[in-house]
């Protein structure tokens, strides 16, 4: 495999990997935190909807953006945009669709069965996140997915805090 097809492969991984977890973690402590306040079921699908699309938007561009930026920085002219939309492309879809995942259960579910339901799997979608890409890179997988679940659970505890306390 040449290095510039490495380069491409790990910055399409990067995106996807990046667009995954955060909008996992966003999007479960966001809609956890305005739970955990007590707001409708109603109000909590239509702020997790909007921060969905808003922030897939925002990752994607920002993503474009900023490897532009640095392909700029590293080969000191101007560089395709092809990676870079491409890259953009991957985050938007892969923050996107896994918004879904905390993000369901509010659908079916009345707020005091939903939060849990959608704090757990956001949890095991953050270990096989982790796990999968260990796998793929021949890496630690109990280590990856742990690490992955750890942090990203953390950031979904600070949602929920937030919430408690400004309630």
């Amino acid at each position: 495999m040449s290095k510039q097809s490495k380069i491409k492969d790990a910055s399409y991984i990067r995106n996807f990997t990046f667009g995954v977890e955060d909008s996992l973690v966003s999007t479960v402590g966001m809609v956890s935190g305005i739970a955990i306040a007590d707001l409708d079921r109603a109000t909590i699908f239509l702020a997790g909807m909007v921060l969905i699309v808003v922030e897939a938007l925002s990752m994607g561009v920002g993503s474009a953006l900023s490897e532009s930026s640095a392909e700029e920085f590293i080969y000191k002219r101007g560089a395709s945009m092809k990676l870079p939309v491409v890259g953009g492309v991957i985050m938007f879809f892969s923050y996107f669709f896994a918004g879904f995942i905390p993000l369901f259960p509010y659908i079916f579910f009345p707020t005091s069965k939903a939060m849990p339901l959608s704090i757990v799997a956001s949890l095991v979608a953050l270990f096989v996140l982790g796990a999968g890409s260990a796998k793929r890179f021949h890496a630690n997988v109990l280590k990856n997915g742990s690490r992955m679940l750890l942090f990203g659970g953390l950031a979904i505890l600070a949602g929920m805090v937030v919430g408690k306390l400004l309630k």
